[in-house]
């Protein structure tokens, strides 16, 4: 076999090992060492059999990750949004946009995705926004005779907004590997995010629109006084709106780096814990523990693809598909849609974790002959990455979901998830269409 033959096998072995349940990183550490070790094989140069380079690239590798300046912003988005899902503040927030919005047809679920949307902002990862939400708000409209399959839709394609809306830890996963401002993805990626979640609340509203028995509006005698709801709002979403605005704002401004503002944003996040009498000792412990694992997992992620790539393309892996794509002669246009089907393909067995880390970067290097902006590219990617979490048979968010509720099937969920998977397509063709809204707003603030 041809090295670039190999590097093929490599990349197919890779799929096979993790749809078999293997862990992602110490899946990508040990075959990059692995097909490393045959690739950088040099008897006459080797003295022993771990005088091979590919220990040193490995190590170079592992260095490179952990002085990374644009990683450090992880660990304390992280954190930040830990800390503010134990801290009580979103069930607050459902139930006081739920009453603000009670005219709305279907004023729980767009209140469960205005929440999502905002938690989203906050925190930016999708199983805790989910299982809260699981948690907090389908039993809800579970309760006020909400249709299974909506309000479970509602939930999944909510919560994985995170992934999209600034500031996401992939979006900063993406700059890291792409080489391109974190700022200015996070400028690129706001406006379309905002546009999903509208879309998103459009549908929703037109479905309890022609069919009111979907979602039920809540009784008049279980409604508060005006006054009450302005107090409700101004309790829990105004807090929570400054301590976004000030992380986000302050990024997007130019005055602080994501590091800065994540670290700001933490702060700011036990502040409100402790106004709303959240913050105790076990729950600033759970918040510390899930940080440095999750944090673990992601510099491992890196490690591992780093090494993983390195090997695939030093074996020609590379250069094989991008001749591949090139010899096809489909332009920019054609491009882009043949990276976004192959991306929405591996999204039915993988998350996004593996699709941008592994395969994300075999494009990248096409982008400047195709003539695609990056950050162009990386909200369409962005964008495709929401179905990785709503498409069977590996829809996380739909597992998720089960996880924490046991009145509704996870058929009913599949079924529920899938008119969304069409919104996520739509809002991806009006971003082709229209592509000021990605890059209006960072040329406007950046130049």
């Amino acid at each position: 076999m041809t090295d670039p033959q190999i590097a093929i096998l490599m990349l197919g072995l890779f799929i096979c090992i993790v749809l078999l349940g293997f862990p992602i990183a110490f899946t990508l550490i040990a075959m990059g060492l692995g097909f490393g070790y045959y690739a950088y094989y040099d008897p006459e140069r080797m003295q022993t059999i771990f005088d091979n380079r590919i220990f040193d690239l490995f190590v170079q590798n592992t260095f490179s990750v952990m002085s990374n300046d644009v990683l450090v912003a992880v660990p304390l988005f992280l954190f930040m949004g830990y800390v503010v899902e134990r801290a009580n503040i979103v069930d607050r927030l459902f139930f006081s946009i739920q009453l603000a919005a009670r005219h709305v047809p279907g004023s729980m679920a767009v209140a469960a995705l205005a929440t999502c949307a905002i938690f989203a902002t906050a925190s930016g990862i999708i199983g805790a926004v989910v299982t809260l939400m699981g948690l907090l708000a389908l039993p809800a409209m579970l309760k006020a005779g909400y249709d299974k399959k909506l309000a479970s839709g509602v939930i999944c394609a909510g919560g994985t907004l995170g992934i999209l809306i600034p500031p996401s830890i992939m979006l900063i996963v993406y700059a890291a590997i792409a080489q391109v401002s974190p700022v200015r993805l996070y400028a690129a990626a706001l406006f379309p995010g905002m546009l999903l979640a509208g879309l998103y609340m459009v549908y929703v509203v037109a479905r309890a629109s022609f069919n009111p028995k979907l979602a039920p509006k809540p009784a008049v005698e279980d409604v508060p006084s005006l006054g009450m709801i302005a107090l409700q709002l101004l309790t829990s979403f105004v807090p929570l709106f400054v301590l976004i605005m000030g992380v986000l704002g302050s990024i997007l401004a130019g005055i602080a780096t994501p590091a800065e503002a994540a670290g700001v944003g933490s702060l700011g996040g036990l502040v409100l814990a402790a106004i709303y009498k959240a913050l105790t000792w076990q729950r600033l412990k759970e918040a510390v523990y899930l940080t440095a694992r999750t944090s673990a997992m992601v510099c491992w992620l890196f490690v591992g693809s780093w090494t993983f790539a390195s090997v695939f393309s030093y074996l020609g892996g590379h250069s094989l598909i991008e001749h591949w794509v090139l010899g096809m002669d489909i332009g920019s246009v054609g491009f882009l849609i043949l990276a976004q089907v192959i991306i929405f393909l591996l999204g039915w067995p993988l998350e996004w974790s593996e699709i941008i880390i592994i395969f994300v970067p075999i494009f990248l290097p096409m982008l400047a002959t195709f003539g695609v902006d990056p950050l162009f590219f990386g909200v369409l990617v962005a964008l495709n990455l929401q179905t990785s979490f709503l498409t069977p048979p590996m829809a996380m968010a739909a597992y998720y979901l089960k996880g924490v509720s046991k009145d509704v099937e996870l058929i009913e969920i599949f079924r529920g998830i899938m008119p969304y998977l069409g919104i996520v397509l739509f809002a991806m063709v009006l971003v082709y269409q229209f592509p000021q809204i990605v890059l209006w707003l960072p040329k406007y603030l950046f130049g």
